[in-house]
């Protein structure tokens, strides 16, 4: 009876865990929250080259199905009217093996109560409704530790175009493609290197500094640590090209000017749950 009871105690067992198992969701949920000392996207600084706070949520499915939100905090100096831009993403990334992977998806970055109506220019003359608001659709592969992306603007690339920034047309269909290498070296221990081109379908009939260009490279090399419980820090280095054409960029709200395309160092520390 003793044998018994121990044989249907190890079954009752068994048949808890499978259950246990087979009542886990085919999907996940999580978080991430970073500071970070300068928020530069594509290269170029965002936040005027002040501090920045980022986060967001994420949900992927089993099948590869997943979609997220993002938000962080940007100047006004650069995006009139405005102090936040809020990303919102769907996508499917699959596999092919255990190594090469495939993703493709939408990004749209929205900029609440931002336009280039409300730029300081316009205090004393008349200026069109244009939105900064961008959807782009994006393709990649990865192979290991490397990763390369392409991204296609399906709308104006960040309202710019004849209008607002003296462009000869508008810009949609705006190419950004990347390549990146994360390298993990040691425990927690990653090496970061990316190196990415932005091309604009359109030049200016006026020259800036010499330039009727807007296209650039940017490339980035850094490090990250995972501390414990999922902290992070990170360090990086960014640098671009076609620096005269963004040298003295003017301010949206201000008198104030900057380099958008200068070389630049940023810390970051962040979670992910």
């Amino acid at each position: 009876m003793k044998s018994t009871l121990v044989v249907l105690s190890a079954l009752l067992v068994t048949a808890n865990a499978i259950g246990a198992e087979d009542a886990k969701p085919p999907y996940s949920l999580s978080s991430n929250v970073y500071l970070v000392s300068d928020y530069l996207f594509r290269g170029q600084t965002q936040t005027w080259g002040k501090p920045g706070i980022q986060g967001g949520f994420d949900f992927a499915h089993q099948s590869g199905l997943y979609a997220g939100t993002w938000a962080t905090n940007v100047s006004g100096n650069q995006f009139a009217g405005g102090s936040m831009e809020l990303d919102l993403y769907a996508g499917y990334n699959g596999k092919l093996s255990e190594d090469i992977g495939y993703s493709a998806g939408l990004l749209y970055y929205y900029y609440p109560g931002a336009n280039y109506n409300k730029a300081f220019a316009c205090s004393s003359t008349v200026c069109a409704s244009e939105k900064y608001d961008t959807l782009e659709v994006g393709a990649g592969g990865s192979w290991s530790w490397l990763s390369a992306k392409v991204s296609y603007s399906l709308t104006d690339y960040f309202g710019a175009n004849a209008t607002t920034v003296g462009l000869n047309g508008d810009t949609k269909g705006t190419l950004y493609t990347e390549t990146n290498a994360n390298y993990a070296i040691a425990e927690g221990f990653t090496l970061v290197a990316h190196l990415g081109y932005t091309k604009f379908p359109e030049k200016r009939a006026t020259p800036i500094n010499g330039e009727n260009d807007p296209s650039y490279f940017d490339w980035k090399l850094g490090a990250s640590y995972v501390i414990k419980d999922g902290w992070t820090v990170g360090a990086y280095y960014v640098d671009t090209t076609n620096e005269d054409y963004y040298r003295g960029t003017a301010s949206n709200t201000n008198t104030d000017t900057r380099d958008l395309n200068k070389s630049a160092f940023y810390l970051t520390l962040g979670r992910s749950l």
